[in-house]
């Protein structure tokens, strides 16, 4: 009886294994945020600031200074330059800036 159970176990593993999808398509490193790219942050416009802080971090970007509600991130290795506004909790607005502006 055991050498069939262990048949049948296996055969479970194998049709298991064939469910799995594979798209082509590599994910994103781990800790590495789906949305926005290391020169691009605008479609994190909508997004949780305590949330969204890591995944610019993440990205390479720091903050830099800040006015008022707005603040402005800057990615020393693309020198790209975002202008973040912060309202109600949200990043409200989200302007990629010339790096001068940083």
């Amino acid at each position: 009886m055991k050498p069939l159970k262990l048949f049948v176990g296996l055969a479970s593993i194998a049709a298991l294994a064939g469910c799995v999808e594979d798209s082509g398509s590599s994910a994103p490193a781990q800790g590495t945020p789906s949305v926005g790219s290391s020169s691009d942050v605008t479609s994190f416009q909508g997004a949780r600031a305590g949330q969204a802080e890591g995944g610019l971090r993440a990205l390479g970007y720091e903050p830099i200074r800040s006015q008022g509600l707005t603040t402005y991130w800057f990615n020393r290795d693309t020198g790209a330059c975002a202008e973040i506004t912060t309202s109600d909790g949200r990043y409200s607005s989200v302007t990629m800036v010339p790096a001068e502006d940083c």
